[in-house]
């Protein structure tokens, strides 16, 4: 067996003369080549299309204006949204400096977690109760990239130099009264610089289906060249562009594959996927581990939210969140007890294995979870990376469920599963036979035991001994 009988694709098919291609088969080292290519472009933009299928979303399908926010709140709602909180609404839009110039955020004093971040999903500056204002509200004005902010705007502004054109702005109410929460929310207002004029809108998605995660096929690669014709071009990606350029993806240019190139671009987004996906779900980063004896992951492995390292920047670490979520803050790795939030995943049962939606589990969460405001546990489908789209239209349990049913000793134990337990329905998230699950825990406002590990989650624990799915034990497959 040479070297050349071990590589995929057409170049099984590749006849070599002595030590180089046999001419008639250049095309098919070039095809390998540019398919290798598109396989890392996709996983290296990853962020910037899941914003802007987003914003597409926002604009085509919820008919929000350039200055308008869009207010999930119910469980449809949020169907589309990639590893959605299921517990607190969002509020957010999306912004082009290109059109409005300097933007200006009026935001109210109150219990608000959020911020500003560009289409890298790279923050740009927090808001709210971990921003400078620390829950006083304030007035933020955004500045494009390249721009120096209009003379005296420091005075009565908190200054944000934004490093895209394209923004999202984005935050959650965390008073738990739907009353003050709501007020928190209409009180909010975006508009140009010295245009006072211009109006906000709180606009609804009203049940709507929708989705906002990146889409599959030659659409992805459409997404990525329509933002990349509306974007700043950042030194570190020049490469990546180059790449991009060979196929057919250009600045300033019309994106008009021909039929090679469709091909190749078709396979390479479904195979950019499944290594995304295994990135996200099987992670292999040193630390990613939270305690040594269980199946519970950081979901966040970036260090900090300009997603550079010591001497990388971290591509491996971003394509494994982004693919699986959205939007990135220092707040969403709190090191301060009490504030902000900490995430754990888990995409297997206790033995390792996928979870099955047609089989049984529970998970025990020991008594005094270490959570400020409070905790939850949400269910995810693999396939969307969204909440679970249940008959029970409900995909997570927590310490802000009224109904909570709680053990003797003060822990709780939840059910999953595609029937209610027997105990009833108080502490169960219903799954859906035939699809692949995984689940987050939140802790809003991390306490010291979590931090010093002292306290443990449990595992999700299988209540049958069948198969998952039909496979066979240890393998690996996503519906």
């Amino acid at each position: 067996m040479s070297e050349f009988d071990m590589l995929s694709g057409d170049l099984h098919s590749l006849v070599m003369e002595g030590d180089l291609p046999r001419r008639a088969d250049l095309g098919l080292v070039f095809d390998e080549l540019d398919h290798q290519m598109a396989c890392q472009a996709y996983l290296w933009a990853l962020p910037l299309v899941s914003y802007a299928q987003w914003q597409k979303v926002h604009r085509e399908v919820f008919e929000a204006g350039p200055y308008d926010l869009v207010h999930y709140v119910t469980y449809r709602d949020r169907l589309g949204l990639i590893t959605a909180n299921a517990t607190t609404p969002y509020i957010l839009g999306f912004f082009d400096l290109s059109v409005s110039g300097p933007l200006v955020v009026d935001l109210p004093a109150g219990p608000t977690a959020g911020g500003v971040s560009d289409f890298w999903q790279r923050e740009i500056g927090a808001m709210g109760e971990m921003g400078p204002d620390r829950g006083q509200g304030g007035r933020y004005l955004i500045v494009p990239p390249g721009q120096a902010a209009p003379e005296g705007a420091d005075r009565d502004h908190r200054l944000l130099a934004s490093t895209g054109f394209n923004v999202m702005f984005g935050f959650r109410t965390l008073d738990p009264d739907p009353v003050r929460a709501k007020a928190l929310v209409d009180a909010v207002r975006i508009h140009p610089y010295g245009d006072e004029s211009a109006t906000t809108r709180l606009v609804s998605p009203e049940s709507r289906p929708w989705s906002g995660d990146q889409p599959g096929g030659l659409a992805y690669w459409e997404r990525l060249h329509d933002i990349y014709q509306r974007e700043t071009v950042d030194e570190r990606d020049r490469f990546f562009l180059a790449m991009l350029k060979q196929l057919g993806i250009e600045k300033g240019k019309p994106f008009a594959p021909d039929e090679r190139l469709v091909r190749i671009l078709t396979r390479a987004s479904a195979v950019g996927e499944l290594m995304a996906k295994t990135n996200s779900f099987a992670k292999r980063f040193p630390g990613s581990r939270y305690w040594p004896d269980r199946q519970w992951d950081l979901v966040l492995m970036l260090d900090r939210s300009d997603q550079r390292a010591g001497h990388h920047d971290q591509l491996l670490e971003r394509a494994a969140w982004f693919y699986e979520a959205v939007s990135f803050s220092e707040a969403m790795k709190s090191r301060t007890p009490g504030l902000g939030q900490a995430y754990l995943g888990t995409y297997t049962d206790a033995g390792g294995q996928w979870l099955d939606g047609s089989r049984p589990y529970t998970l025990r969460v020991p008594a005094d979870p270490p959570a400020k405001l409070f905790w939850s546990v949400t269910v995810y489908d693999t396939e969307t990376r969204c909440l679970i789209d249940n008959p029970q239209q409900r995909g997570d349990r927590g310490s802000r469920d009224d109904e909570l049913t709680y053990e003797d000793d003060g822990s709780v134990v939840l059910h999953f599963g595609p029937e209610p337990p027997a105990s009833g329905e108080t502490n169960w998230v219903q799954t859906v036979p035939g699809r692949h699950w995984f689940a987050y825990t939140r802790f809003y406002g991390p306490l010291e035991p979590y931090f010093d590990r002292s306290w443990k989650l449990g595992d999700i624990t299988p209540q049958d001994a069948e198969t998952p799915l039909g496979r066979e034990a240890g393998g690996v497959g996503f519906s």
